[in-house]
């Protein structure tokens, strides 16, 4: 097996009993399932220095994985002048502001316009690891949620970026506005969050194959039938928020798929906690779920700098505060961060 760019991880108990393709996803963000595949299928993966066989093969902790990513392929995306709006950017890395309504990288059904898009035209390079439709791409908002983005410019900022979020060494804090309010001034929500069991563009809270995810919160301001929290979150799985603000009672304001009135995955609606409606004649609708990824610490991939970026809050989460301000004067909380 070449070995110029191998990468190792040891299974930890997390990835315990997980199919190999799927530890391998798991424990670098910057490949795919369908990559991880491709690379056992073609004998470039091995576990304990074995070749790796099966992509079924259930994992054991402590054993450690090998495998070889070739060398990237040069992007198919098309570079588009999209306005980015740069919090940060040296010859490795570049952190954005991303806006609400911007898909991050190409999918079926958003082949332009996204994120990528704008940064190819903007850096015209990034790296090549996160394969042609994702280049430089180490982690991901949803489309609807704004906020901080580091994307690596180089192949070795990739690697050290996707091996920090993996491992957790990085922090991230979103502001949620949810609906109702929370009894208590903060709180932590550890539920594991999988695929839906009908629905698989959905997550849900579930036992089978959901993998382990904790959301620690905190209430920074009480509003009349809703409150804006600051969400720490140790494990970054697709919906984690939304998934875990619903499942007690108090999703994210405008979220269309978990808000109030839809269904867990038991078949029962959401219902919100210190709340006797879902929206109140007179009161503003958001026009998507208010959630915004506000802080990112991580260490700089290259010189090893401890950094910090903070995205401000976007306009349209501005106006709703300020329009739950206007029936009865907020309490604001102490903030202990």
């Amino acid at each position: 097996m070449p070995d110029n760019a191998a990468q190792i991880f040891t299974v930890t108990q997390e990835l315990d009993g997980l199919r190999l393709d799927a530890a391998m996803a798991a424990a670098c963000p910057e490949i795919s399932r369908s990559t991880a595949l491709r690379l056992i299928g073609e004998g470039l993966v091995r576990i304990d220095g074995q070749a790796a066989g099966k992509p079924s093969r259930k994992m054991i902790g402590g054993e450690t994985v090998e495998f070889f990513v070739p060398p990237p392929v040069p992007s198919e995306v098309m570079p588009e002048d999209i306005a980015l709006e740069v919090l940060y950017e040296d010859s490795h890395i570049i952190v954005i502001a991303k806006p609400a309504g911007m898909v991050v990288h190409p999918a079926p059904g958003h082949s332009g316009g996204t994120l990528v898009n704008a940064l190819l035209h903007h850096c015209t390079d990034l790296s090549g690891i996160g394969g042609t439709a994702r280049p430089g791409i180490v982690h991901r908002l949803d489309m609807d949620t704004s906020g901080v983005l580091v994307a690596a410019k180089t192949d070795a900022a990739h690697l050290s970026l996707a091996s920090q979020f993996a491992l957790r060494q990085t922090k991230k804090i979103y502001l949620a506005l949810v609906t109702g309010i929370p009894g208590e001034k903060r709180g932590v929500v550890n539920f594991p969050v999988g695929r839906h069991p009908v629905d698989r563009k959905k997550m849900a809270i579930t036992s089978v194959r959901g993998r382990a995810a904790e959301s620690r919160w905190e209430v920074l301001e009480r509003f009349e039938n809703a409150a804006l929290l600051a969400v720490d979150i140790k494990t970054g799985r697709t919906h984690q928020i939304r998934v875990h603000m619903a499942s007690i009672h108090h999703p994210v304001l405008g979220d269309p798929i978990y808000g109030p009135g839809a269904k867990t995955s038991t078949g029962a609606k959401i219902k919100v906690s210190g709340s006797r409606k879902t929206q109140e004649p007179g009161k503003p609708t958001p026009s998507r779920q208010m959630l915004h990824a506000w802080k990112l610490s991580l260490t700089h991939p290259i010189t090893g700098e401890a950094m910090n970026f903070i995205a401000p809050m976007p306009k349209d989460m501005e106006d709703m505060l300020a329009a739950l301000r206007e029936p009865v004067e907020s309490q604001k909380e102490g903030v202990t961060r």
